[in-house]
């Protein structure tokens, strides 16, 4: 496992960082836990990647609270549109169009 943090799948909404602390305490040194409340997922991040994978095995696929937990290291975080939206435009002129300023050529508003 490359990275210390795990995604943690399929919680009972009633969890909290607290209970979550508990649970993967027993396996390693817990550095940070975040909830996503009323999502039913979280993240915990372990000291090392040693021990997040040993939580990992230990935990991924047990009932916790009636719910078989599904734990997964965390991707890094992107871009919400992904790696192709918004940023500097390069030498591309405008918004698209072809024009200045962009636009696509059909004139103004008309009814």
């Amino acid at each position: 496992m490359q990275y210390s943090k795990l995604y943690v799948g399929n919680l009972p909404y009633s969890v909290t960082s607290a209970k979550l602390a508990e649970l993967f305490g027993a396996h390693g040194e817990v550095k940070e836990i975040t909830v996503i409340e009323g999502k039913g997922f979280g993240f915990v991040e372990m000291s090392s990647p040693a021990e997040a994978e040993k939580a990992k095995e230990a935990l991924n696929g047990q009932e916790y609270e009636g719910r078989a937990l599904k734990i997964d290291e965390a991707r890094p975080r992107t871009s919400q549109f992904g790696d192709n939206r918004g940023g500097p435009r390069g030498d591309r002129p405008g918004g698209g169009g072809g024009r200045p300023g962009g636009g696509g050529g059909r004139g103004g508003f008309r009814r």
